[in-house]
């Protein structure tokens, strides 16, 4: 097989030929019209967050209405796209927009331009399809809340953040979408920074994301460095030149930028405490932005990692940590939004795991991205419902019993539960599935972990079940639960229906041909099981896990405090596996002491000898201050004492 590439796609041809590079095509028609996507979410963040003071009365009576409007824009015009894409043939699937020069720097040319393919595509209508439920959603779920225009500003923000990071057609312009999503989700996550916990939450989120756009950052200097470049195509078209140590450098600098953006372990300790931000920030950071951002890099950085099997190797290994990881979290987690968000840490493991086993996983790892997208949106929003009838309390210790006081989002929760577990029929049924069955053949022991991450997932997610809407009601005699406004509802019956219906875009293996000209096609490896026995098997697995559930959790009363009383395991992942004093051991401890050790060098070391040097200067002045004291009679003793030397020098020269 010819390994060769296709305008930022690895493709593997038979010996017969090789695949020219395809260059994005010229945006005529409907394409032309493809920067508004990106200028509506903009325009609309610009006017809500800047134009308040001009009209702050009108905006802040219309502006989520404006807000949510943008954001619908987006995504009709992105359908619009989509429609015309699947028109065109398979070689003419990627349009180029260039909209003026960024910046031009010695031999770095950057302009700032759009891509749009068969994988952008597909984020634009995630992004701004879900986005647009999330806006709608916010309007009733922030209806009382005074500063409703700016979060509507930052939402628009984040959407538009979002869209420049995948439809930019090189890493600088991501990195430009990247950044903003950091500073989004930074101003989301510490909306109501009156509170402690959520204004510090938004700077540890902050804090660890720099971490991973360290490396990103200097992925981008070292391809520019060895390539000459950032735009993609051309990367593709010559990364075949570059020596095994670059690539496999660049793959793992790109890793380690996913890994913050996508709460991979070693980054994870941000996700769970950013549950602080509003329910619809929750909802937007997991479903349709921000932690899916490091599947797009991975995945659109595929002629890289198709190059450096090092690489690769260790994104499968940080996938198949984090996805058990999370879901151990999950299962010890009392706050719903919390048991939530380590559910999200393990999906995303499971669509980083297909990512890096290749070819074979990368339309997968998009496919489960997007069912994901679909019943974890309506899970989060779901538990703001919740939330909305509970008085605002998180603690699934003080549920119970609310699917007959809330049957709407009782009924659309748990189409999302369903989907999540993978059972038959539903959306994650199909995705998951794919991903299990793929890591089955690509490795073993790396397949069994998924399967045993899908038995977790049955096991914390019937729990959150069981302790949100079945059994005795746990609730305090003030709070009077009751079904959310339909402004909450309707997304959540769109949501519920997507997340049922989602795997229709596996049929006649729709996903996996649409994105093969960013992907690339290959042969895939036999599993060790015939599929449908791989199939029967995970699903045994996640029965295994929701028995396990009930008979832990369904069959005896919930009490309303946690107990203490508890085995190691369950302190532990209570604990998030110790993940924030691991960082405290590793980082910050050793961090304060280098710096404290700076500081010290700095005023011992470089003051001392600055300081030190100008004091000796300083002593020897005032001991020739003393000579030099302005009196004749000083001056005439030492032109006397200096000719007195002269002679006996020269008498001692003259006697020797």
């Amino acid at each position: 097989m010819n390994l060769t590439v296709n305008a930022g796609a690895v493709v593997l041809a038979s010996e017969g030929g090789a695949v020219p590079v395809v260059h994005p095509g010229a945006a005529d028609g409907v394409f032309s019209l493809l920067w508004l996507v990106i200028a509506l979410p903009l325009a609309g963040a610009v006017v809500l967050l800047l134009g308040g003071a001009m009209a702050r009365g009108a905006l802040d009576r219309v502006g989520h209405w404006l807000g949510t409007a943008t954001v619908a824009g987006s995504f009709a015009l992105s359908v619009a796209l989509f429609v015309s894409l699947l028109g065109r043939s398979e070689e003419e699937r990627q349009v180029g927009q260039h909209l003026y020069t960024w910046f031009q720097v010695g031999g770095l040319d950057v302009g700032m331009d759009l891509l749009y393919d068969p994988l952008s595509a597909l984020f634009l209508l995630l992004i701004t399809g879900v986005g647009a439920l999330i806006h709608v959603y916010s309007i009733a779920y922030m209806e009382h809340d005074p500063r409703r225009r700016r979060f509507f500003g930052y939402l628009n923000l984040f959407v538009a953040a979002m869209l420049v990071l995948v439809l930019s057609a090189n890493y600088l312009g991501l990195f430009l979408g990247w950044e903003g999503v950091g500073l989004a989700s930074y101003l989301l996550i510490g909306f109501w920074q009156h509170k402690h916990s959520a204004a510090a939450a938004a700077k540890k989120a902050f804090v660890i994301n720099r971490v991973g756009d360290i490396g990103l950052s200097l992925a981008i200097a070292l391809m520019f460095a060895t390539f000459g470049t950032t735009d993609f195509a051309a990367i593709s078209a010559v990364s075949g030149e570059a020596g095994q140590g670059t690539l496999n450098a660049l793959g793992l600098l790109l890793l380690l930028g996913a890994c913050g953006k996508s709460a991979q372990v070693p980054l994870q300790a941000w996700l769970l405490d950013a549950m602080e931000g509003p329910t619809p920030v929750s909802a937007l950071i997991h479903a349709a932005t921000m932690v899916t951002a490091g599947v797009y890099l991975v995945v659109r950085s595929n002629f890289i990692y198709e190059l450096a099997p090092a690489a690769q190797t260790v994104v499968v290994i940080v996938a198949t940590v984090t996805l058990l990881w999370g879901a151990i979290l999950g299962c010890a987690k009392d706050d719903i939004k919390k048991a939530l968000a380590g559910s999200t840490m393990s999906q995303i493991g499971y669509m980083m795991l297909a990512a890096g086993l290749g070819v074979a996983g990368y339309p997968f790892a998009i496919f489960h991205l997007l069912t994901h997208g679909f019943f974890k949106a309506n899970m989060f929003l779901g538990a703001g419902s919740v939330m909305h009838g509970m008085d605002d309390d998180v603690d699934m210790r003080h549920y119970g019993g609310l699917s007959k006081y809330m049957p709407v989002t009782f009924l659309t929760f748990a189409m999302g539960y369903l989907a999540i577990i993978g059972f038959p029929g539903f959306s994650g049924f199909w995705s998951k599935d794919k991903i299990i069955e793929t890591a089955l053949a690509e490795n073993l022991v790396v397949g069994l972990c998924a399967l045993l991450g899908a038995g977790i997932t049955g096991f914390y997610m019937t729990r959150l079940m069981l302790m949100t809407f079945f059994g005795e009601k746990r609730w305090s005699e003030g709070v009077h639960p009751h079904e959310s406004p339909k402004l909450m509802t309707i997304p959540l019956v769109v949501l519920a229906a997507l997340s049922v219906l989602g795997g229709v875009l596996l049929l006649g293996d729709f996903v996996v041909d649409f994105l093969a000209p960013v992907t690339g096609v290959a042969e895939h490896h036999e599993p060790p099981l015939a599929p449908i026995a791989i199939t029967i098997l995970a699903v045994l697995v996640v029965a295994v896990g929701v028995g396990a559930a009930w008979y832990l959790v369904g069959r005896q009363a919930v009490p309303r405090e946690a107990p203490q009383d508890v085995s190691f395991a369950t302190r532990a992942a209570r604990a998030d596996l110790y993940g924030d004093a691991i960082n405290d051991a590793v980082v910050v401890r050793p961090g304060l002491h280098l710096v404290h050790g700076l500081v010290t060098f700095d005023r011992v070391g470089v003051d001392g000898a600055v300081e030190g040097g100008s004091a000796a200067v300083g002593g020897i002045s005032g001991v020739l201050r003393r000579v030099q004291n302005g009196f004749v009679r000083s001056y005439a003793l030492s032109l006397l004492g200096g000719v007195l030397l002269v002679v006996l020098a020269l008498l001692a020269v003259n006697l020797a």
